[in-house]
């Protein structure tokens, strides 16, 4: 897991192929102008999704992994919380995993929250757990979905 703000996502373009087209994107778009929606930028391999949350506590938010794609999420309306929890020590280690949305939702709270603002992101791996959305009045947020 990564936090950190806008302005030094460009340091992160080397961890995955397709991060600096996605940084691209990110850098030369006005973010909060977006249409809510998809949109692909390389195939199913890289694409962005700008959504609106709804309101969501921390028991109401499944700590989920995704097995085939790196999460980057930016939210735009407001500070969102994002629970943490390595895979590894998420409950139960047998969860069905959804291979058609690449998704695997678990039981219980995250270990650790972390508020995330407007200006910053947070980049989540396969190999990390994360409970996302948690607002008292939810969001509009991008969720930049690039393939691991």
């Amino acid at each position: 897991m990564i936090i950190d703000r806008l302005e030094n996502i460009e340091k992160y373009a080397s961890l995955n192929p397709l991060f600096a087209q996605a940084i691209q994107f990110l850098k030369g778009n006005d973010l909060n102008a977006l249409p809510l929606g998809k949109t692909e930028l390389m195939g199913k391999d890289l694409l962005v999704n700008v959504n609106e949350t709804k309101p969501k506590s921390k028991a109401d938010a499944k700590l989920e992994t995704h097995r085939d794609f790196i999460d980057i999420q930016i939210p735009l309306s407001g500070t969102e919380i994002m629970g943490y929890t390595p895979t590894v020590d998420c409950q139960p280690a047998d969860a069905p995993y959804n291979e058609a949305k690449d998704i695997t939702f678990y039981q219980g709270e995250a270990q650790s929250y972390i508020e995330v603002k407007p200006g910053m992101f947070a980049i989540f791996f396969p190999q990390d757990g994360h409970a996302p959305g948690i607002t008292p009045d939810g969001v509009k947020k991008i969720v930049v979905k690039v393939k691991a």
